[in-house]
């Protein structure tokens, strides 16, 4: 298999794992990536002009790492509450049409 159709494959995969968890997950992932993907060019840049090993570099890894978990706990944030929401809905819209079930076979 080519480099390209192991791009094209990986790439495929990601898009359907992408549709399955919705638009709102989705997009909070999506910008958790953004953040990471950022973070860690913005890092490799500057320890270029800098240096690997200085306190510069040092500082940057420290605050990149914790700009990084701050986004992860955002996007799981998200996560868990389009869960939540998505059940809870789910619930009472199952009430609201066993009722309504209910009063249609009484009569």
């Amino acid at each position: 298999m080519s480099y390209e159709e192991k791009r094209n494959s990986q790439q495929s995969e990601e898009r359907k794992e992408k549709n399955s968890e919705g638009l709102i997950k989705g997009t909070a992932k999506e910008a958790n990536d953004f953040v990471h993907n950022t973070v860690d060019a913005s890092g490799k840049i500057i320890k270029s002009i800098t240096g690997e090993g200085g306190l510069v570099g040092k500082t940057l890894d420290s605050s990149g790492n914790i700009v990084k978990k701050v986004s992860d706990k955002g996007t799981d944030a998200v996560g868990k509450t389009v869960d939540k929401s998505a059940k809870a809905f789910k619930h009472l819209s199952q009430k609201a049409f066993k009722n309504k079930k209910e009063e249609s076979k009484k009569e």
